[in-house]
């Protein structure tokens, strides 16, 4: 990156006490002043394609509601996948839904491990050490990736409202499961409309699981938080419902 470009990692509420640390790996659209608009017209850049629409206003809101640290990542997913192995062949994708890349396309080894160093990396360990101080001061520590879907992928229509995401840890989202699907007129996922995956993950698998950590995934779908009317009222309803987990998390000693 130049010395115009902004730093990769944005962060908000950086000394809240909540047990919830979020993270938003998909939070921004920004591109690199070196790699223009990577080939691509001004409209494919704004799609889901580049970003997770609405998610960042929702995870700003929820932070400021818990009293939670956010950590976030500015870079769009078409540089690099910060939830994705960097290994795997999404990592920097040639090819996003039906849309090519050009300026990912051929991409070589260097410049794959340029990108990796300068926005995926930063990231990732900034993360790391947000929880190692947590751990250090013995704060009770709840991972929370926040995300958000498009209603229709190649042509199939998304039923669900929200969705909850993991693998090993069953926890959290059980939890979540019961009361998202308490609320009123919400047709809720079960590891819907994604699965979480060694192969196709790298939050969770790496600073969740491996860690220790209490963790889930949360997708909303982006028509309901494309605007920050939408994105406030689903900030409000996570923080009450995630007020009622800590709750019982603390009853049960787990927190």
């Amino acid at each position: 990156m130049d010395s115009d470009d902004v730093p990769p990692v944005l962060e908000h509420n950086a000394a809240g006490r909540s047990p919830f640390l979020l993270t938003s790996d998909h939070y921004g659209r920004i591109i690199p002043g070196r790699l223009g608009d990577l080939g691509l017209p001004a409209g494919e850049l704004v799609r889901h394609i580049a970003w997770d629409i609405g998610i960042s206003g929702v995870a700003e809101a929820l932070s400021s509601h818990l009293g939670a640290h956010l950590i976030a990542q500015r870079y769009s997913r078409l540089v690099i996948d910060c939830n994705r192995p960097p290994a795997a062949a999404s990592s920097i994708p040639r090819i996003s839904e039906a849309t090519i890349i050009p300026g990912n396309d051929g991409i070589t080894r260097e410049a794959a491990e340029m990108r990796r160093r300068q926005v995926f990396d930063p990231y990732h360990r900034r993360i790391d050490e947000a929880i190692d101080a947590r751990l250090r001061d013995r704060l009770p520590t709840v991972l929370i990736s926040l995300h958000s879907f498009t209603p229709v992928y190649a042509g199939v229509a998304r039923p669900w409202h929200i969705g909850t995401l993991y693998q090993r840890d069953t926890r959290l989202p059980s939890l979540l499961l019961k009361l998202l699907r308490a609320e009123p007129n919400l047709v809720v996922g079960d590891n819907e409309p994604y699965a979480v995956s060694d192969e196709t993950d790298y939050t969770i698998p790496v600073h969740g699981e491996k860690r220790g950590l209490m963790n889930t995934g949360i997708e909303i779908r982006q028509d309901l938080i494309a605007e920050p009317a939408g994105q406030r009222e689903w900030a409000e309803r996570l923080a009450r419902i995630f007020g009622e987990i800590e709750t019982a998390l603390r009853a049960q000693g787990l927190i």
